[in-house]
């Protein structure tokens, strides 16, 4: 199975526009599909795309200057694996920054809003009943930038797009991958996720800042970053899964 590839949904190779190529490769780690250390060769990527090296090389430096990849001379590009001390940083950032962003969200939200979060959050319990870990563990990045992309905040919500690819890097690096793909220690709890809801609704800002700040330190506490790194695949074997 090609990890770019949705065939319901992605464009043929010659419509394939550099943010799409981009945006495709982000949700890979979103979705748990691209793991830390994955190498991205150009000539894999442009062969997938359809596209010239020329057009690949820029995507890869953004997505270098993001830290989703690492980009090492005489080795090309991988998917970063975070540090402990990253991790930690990405985590306290987080916590700073989803507050106001919530905040600002509660302060503009609108009936349709809600509505969307809690679509969101029955497409995530009807993923994981159906077994679809990957697809469910992308949903919950999007439940949390979804509040930050409604909460009016351009900068902040700008850091958080980067920072929750980073995370999903963090749980796939030094989270037990059993408990990811059963949901038990993924980015987020569908359960965290309608009890926050059901505090929007309310309009209880304080009891759903305290929601967010506990959802994030309950995740941070379960790293363990005295595992062994599981064996990286390379990405022929990504895509022919």
């Amino acid at each position: 199975m090609n990890v770019f590839t949705d065939t319901a949904q992605a464009p043929s190779s010659s419509l394939w526009s550099d943010q799409a190529i981009y945006q495709r490769i982000v949700e890979s780690v979103l979705d748990h599909r691209l793991s830390p250390g994955t190498r991205l060769t150009e000539d894999k990527l442009c062969s997938i795309f359809g596209v010239s090296r020329t057009r690949i090389k820029p995507i890869l430096v953004r997505l270098a200057n993001e830290k989703i990849i690492t980009l090492t001379h005489n080795r090309g590009a991988s998917v970063s694996k975070p540090t402990q001390q990253e991790s930690i940083e990405i985590f306290e950032t987080r916590r700073l920054i989803e507050p106001v962003l919530l905040k600002r969200f509660m302060q503009n939200a609108q009936a349709a809003d809600i509505a969307h979060l809690s679509t969101i959050i029955a497409h995530d319990r009807q993923a994981q009943e159906q077994g679809d870990m990957h697809k469910a563990i992308g949903l919950t990045g999007e439940f949390h930038l979804y509040i930050a992309d409604r909460a009016g905040h351009d900068t902040l919500g700008r850091l958080l797009h980067e920072l929750v690819p980073r995370t999903c890097l963090i749980l796939m690096a030094w989270g037990s991958q059993d408990k990811v793909l059963r949901r038990e220690h993924a980015a987020c709890g569908c359960q965290e996720h309608r009890q926050l809801l059901d505090a929007i609704r309310l309009r209880d800002t304080q009891a759903a800042v305290q929601l967010m700040e506990d959802h994030l330190m309950t995740v941070e506490s379960q790293l363990n970053f005295s595992q062994v790194s599981a064996p990286v695949l390379e990405l022929e074997q990504l895509l022919l899964d």
